[in-house]
């Protein structure tokens, strides 16, 4: 069974490769460090700074895995025909405005470089599956964990 695309901007590929080497070229290596530590101050039996440091090393090594994973799958999104186009997709940029009169503004990205307190929203958030398709004018309602929100586009780049 094929594993499922992962969209990403080019921006954040760059950001899950320099992630990944850091971890595999140091990160890596602090924690094998850390290991060689606590196994020289006592036995590993009982030992809490060496149970501390394996916890970390499987850590780091599911990351590893986990980012190796979604580069390999990586389908990268064509931010300028997002920019181009007149309805929301992933990539797009998308003004709204909420019924308490504020501007907000969300970039669409795939779930993997979502990072909502900067304005990077999921496709496949309440948020981000509403806005998929829309045009400026259009009015979505949002079922969000926080409640039922109306947002209205006034802007998509």
């Amino acid at each position: 069974m094929p594993d499922k695309p992962v969209p990403l901007t080019r921006e954040g590929l760059a950001k899950l490769e320099k992630e990944l080497e850091y971890l595999r070229t140091v990160r890596r290596q602090e924690v094998a460090e850390r290991i060689h530590a606590a196994k020289e101050l006592a036995s590993t039996q009982n030992n809490a700074e060496y149970e501390d440091a394996k916890n970390e090393q499987a850590f780091v090594e599911g990351r590893i895995l986990t980012l190796e994973k979604i580069i390999q799958n990586a389908e990268l999104i064509n931010e300028e025909e997002a920019h181009r186009s007149k309805k929301a997709q992933l990539g797009s940029k998308v003004t709204v405005l909420t019924a308490k009169g504020t501007k907000e503004t969300y970039t669409i990205v795939g779930s993997a470089e979502a990072e909502p307190k900067e304005g990077r929203i999921s496709n496949e958030s309440p948020v981000g599956r509403a806005l998929i398709g829309k045009g400026v004018g259009d009015a979505v309602h949002v079922e969000a964990p926080a409640g039922a929100i109306r947002l209205t586009i006034t802007g998509i780049s």
